[in-house]
């Protein structure tokens, strides 16, 4: 997939990259960061546009890895639900069998009055 230029500004500042993501996808995430970027500079009056990208940074890694934790933890759930799951279905299948031959017995019980 050939990559695309697309514009950005950040805080004031023109930003061209290249990616192979959608136009709309990325100026997306530069509006939210831009957004992020500015109220944080707008409540602190003493920080610098680094300073504001470092902790927003910061904020998003913070975000990031509590998702993959709990994504992780709900994978791990999932899990534990199959195999739950599969140990039920087999004890049924047991359980389905032992009736069958119960009742084969019974059959064959009720046939020898």
């Amino acid at each position: 997939m050939p990559a695309n230029r697309i514009k950005l500004e950040i805080c004031g500042s023109n930003y061209v990259i290249s990616t192979t993501d959608s136009e709309e996808y990325v100026l997306g995430l530069a509006e939210k960061l831009d957004a992020d970027m500015s109220q944080l500079l707008s409540t602190n009056h003493t920080a610098s546009v680094t300073t504001a990208a470092v902790i927003t940074a910061l904020g998003y890694l913070d975000e990031l890895k509590k998702s993959t934790s709990g994504a992780d933890n709900m994978r791990a759930q999932i899990k534990d639900y199959l195999e739950d799951a599969a140990r039920a279905k087999l004890k049924l299948d047991e359980e389905r069998r032992e009736v069958e031959r119960l009742r084969r017995e019974l059959g064959y019980m009720g046939g020898q009055k």
